[in-house]
């Protein structure tokens, strides 16, 4: 249909494929919503479930740990597990994107917008 058409026909191809990286994000953006990691702490007697867009949507603390003489480290734990959970979904976040842009045959290294 588009033969003959020269860079007309080239740039409606790169539209059509512009259009679908762009579905394609918004479908991964949702996808990363959806995405729970598990961040941990002190040996696991904190963790932190985080979606791979860095929300926090949850907290396990082991029951130990609930002596109010305890309550700075407590906190301090509960911290570190949010910050690990959140490494953790960033890190899945990215190998996400990089297997989109793989699917998409762009160059290896070549980001997409987030």
């Amino acid at each position: 249909m588009l033969k003959g058409l020269g860079a007309l026909g080239d740039m409606a191809k790169m539209m059509k494929t512009a259009q679908e990286m762009q579905g394609k994000l918004a479908a991964l953006q949702e996808e990363l919503g959806r995405i729970v990691v598990l961040g941990e702490a002190g040996g696991g007697v904190v963790k932190a479930r985080v979606t791979a867009k860095g929300g926090v949507t949850g907290l396990d603390i082991d029951p130990s740990l609930l002596d109010p003489a305890q309550k700075e480290v407590v906190e301090d734990l509960i911290l570190a597990a949010i910050r690990d959970g959140q490494i953790r979904g960033n890190d899945r976040a990215q190998a996400e994107m990089a297997r989109i842009a793989e699917e998409m045959g762009l160059p290896p290294g070549m980001s997409l917008p987030g």
